[in-house]
């Protein structure tokens, strides 16, 4: 490999991870700053009291590097108060699976001050019928007052209206006599008055013994007493006699017709008797509900306990807080139809708005963020111009982010989140209001319904207006999220993303060497990162010992700016310099990535020149290879 020209004793260690400092896993995530701007700090490759000197360079392997870590799935190495959490989510979460309260609909809202009013009315109604002395203190329906039973006369308007029509028909034709002249019908009706009079005693006892008096006898008696005169009396003297035998012996006879509803009252008993003893057995409950997130039953296996977890470190371990955000998940999946939303399509409008690109250093699947992309203007309108389309693109940005999450391993050793890249070069401006607007509303979906699946969310040439709407959007979001969050600076994005990310994964468009159409390099071929310090050279050599062999090598400056050349230096005393690229000035939008290749006829080096004569330092990435000749 190559072979760097530095001063003896000037070799620095790798320094390069010193800005963002990596956390144990089972410590507190300090929150992000509340006002983040761009993160000069983030990479700091030097130390200027111990570092070499200008013209010296540090010069980086990338192939392993100290970066964040989650928190552990494995449910043995939990402590054990999270290990108690868990299972007392697993129990609450399986009574809720018994109960169906996973897809139940939400309680209803409470009643209208209106219905209230008809519900108040309803149980008054209940309580007259149930208590009618409740309802005689009611005004409107207060009745007149009750006669003493000293008194002869009472209002025959009111009796009248409780008289029952076939008992005083089956009482006149009892005591009406053959017809005879009006005086000795009159009298006829004062001795049946006076009849009553005397066998009212036999009624008060037999009142106690449950027989109740016949009433249309006293009504008949009241009502005559108004109509006769003493003069009439003295005349009908001898028709009273003989009526009144008639009369008596009539009125005795009534206890014989109530005895006959004392079977009806046993019959009804006997009636009500098979219904207490027939026992009613309760319908068998329900089998209990199967619920799944992302194709993963709530509680089935590890990967439900990892899903679980998630769910708990999103609301710091309160159990029925989890409870209640898994309830409010499964709910909002369905209403949003997120199964069915899989099977939409979108088209391709926005695949370079957001697309997942290569892995980081531990494994996660990486997804960028391309705001500028809205620079133009017709795919702006046809996203935010009205609020179907937005909603339109809302959709698809769930989609999107549910595809990614599916793809990932559940397992408690597995990669389980993503890493995010919000790029902010050329990106709108705070006031186009509709943009951040739907930003905000899927950063609030995801924070809600997709706890735990951002491992890290890096945010690269950050403008210094993001800060304002960072502030706005910082109320909205946990103390957990944001200590996630890492910002960058134009100057400081590509060594950011290198910190997390290796730059044989990073795209070309963000200082990577990560190509599409790359042919002889792939992600298995480890990049070299240097840091060449400003006004200073720096050189790299391949030594070459076999003959017939092709190399090949690729390298970057990232910002370019630099002087670049590459020769061949034979091994041999006296052989000839072998210019493989003349030496020039490369601009920042010249290239950004040289490419290049040389056969070899004789043992020797191939030496690659960088000269920064600026006074920034610049980070140049190199990777080479040998193959066969094809001639």
């Amino acid at each position: 490999m190559a072979e760097e020209h530095q001063k003896p004793g000037s070799e620095v260690p790798p320094s390069t991870e010193q800005g963002v400092a990596d956390k144990p896993t089972d410590e507190k995530e300090p929150p992000a700053p509340e006002n983040p701007g761009p993160v000069e700090q983030v990479v700091e490759a030097d130390n200027p009291k111990e570092g070499p000197k200008a013209d010296e360079v540090v010069e980086v392997k990338i192939t392993q590097s100290v970066s964040f870590k989650e928190e552990t799935y494995v449910v043995e190495e939990l402590p054990e108060s999270q290990k108690k959490a868990l299972e007392e989510l697993k129990q609450l979460v399986q009574e809720a699976l018994n109960k169906h309260e996973l897809t139940a609909p939400p309680p209803p809202p409470p009643p209208a001050k209106e219905e209230e009013k008809k519900e108040e009315a309803e149980i008054k109604e209940k309580e007259k019928e149930t208590n009618p002395s409740a309802a005689a203190e009611d005004p409107k329906t207060e009745e007149p007052p009750k006669v003493e039973p000293d008194e002869t006369v009472a209002p025959p308007t009111v009796e009248a209206e409780h008289e029952e029509p076939p008992k005083v028909e089956t009482y006149e034709s009892v005591t009406a006599p053959p017809p005879v002249e009006k005086k000795e019908e009159v009298v006829s009706e004062v001795v049946a008055a006076e009849t009553v009079t005397e066998t009212t005693p036999p009624a008060e006892a037999k009142e106690e013994e449950n027989f109740p008096p016949a009433p249309p006898t006293e009504v008949i008696a009241e009502e005559v007493v108004e109509k006769v005169t003493a003069a009439d009396k003295d005349d009908t003297t001898k028709s009273v006699e003989a009526i009144k035998e008639t009369i008596v012996v009539e009125v005795s006879a009534p206890p014989a017709t109530t005895k006959p509803e004392e079977p009806a009252t046993e019959v009804k008993e006997i009636a009500a008797e098979p219904k207490e003893e027939v026992p009613t057995l309760p319908p068998p409950p329900p089998a209990p509900e199967e619920v799944s997130i992302w194709d993963i039953p709530l509680l089935q296996d590890e990967r439900s306990d990892v899903i679980l977890l998630k769910f708990l470190r999103a609301r710091d371990f309160k159990v029925k807080d989890a409870l209640a955000m898994i309830k409010n998940t499964v709910r909002w999946r369905k209403e949003f139809g997120i199964d069915a939303l899989l099977e939409e399509d979108h088209g391709n409008e926005w695949d370079k708005v957001a697309f997942t690109h290569g892995y980081d250093k531990e494994g996660h699947p990486v997804c960028y963020n391309v705001f500028s992309e809205f620079q133009n203007k017709e795919l702006y309108l046809n996203t935010f111009a009205t609020e179907e389309k937005r909603q339109k693109f809302l959709k698809w940005r769930i989609q999107f982010l549910e595809k990614s999450v599916r793809k990932l391993d559940f397992s408690p050793t597995g990669i389980s989140s993503i890493v995010q890249v919000n790029d902010f070069k050329n990106s709108l401006g705070i006031g186009k209001w509709e943009l951040w607007q739907a930003i905000k509303q899927a950063v609030q979906l995801f924070q809600d319904n997709y706890p735990e699946f951002l491992a890290k969310q890096v945010f690269i040439n950050v403008p210094w207006w993001y800060i304002v709407y960072n502030r706005m959007i910082s109320p909205f979001l946990t103390q957990r999220t944001k200590s996630k969050f890492v910002f960058a600076g134009p100057s400081k994005s590509a060594e950011t993303l290198f910190k997390y990310i290796s730059p044989e994964q990073v795209p070309v468009q963000y200082g990577g060497l990560k190509r599409e159409d790359e042919e002889e390099f792939n992600t298995a071929d480890p990049v070299t990162e240097v840091t060449i310090k400003p006004a200073s050279k720096h050189t790299i050599e391949f030594p070459i010992s076999e003959t017939g062999l092709l190399l090949v090598w690729e390298a970057r400056v990232v910002g370019w700016d630099v002087s670049h050349g590459a020769e061949f230096v034979p091994s041999a005393e006296g052989g000839y310099t072998v210019i493989v690229q003349k030496t020039r000035k490369i601009a920042p939008a010249d290239e950004t990535v040289i490419s290049n290749s040389f056969k070899v006829g004789e043992q020797g080096k191939v030496v690659l020149t960088f000269d920064n004569q600026t006074s920034k330092k610049k980070k140049l990435l190199y990777r080479s290879k040998t193959k066969p000749s094809s001639d």
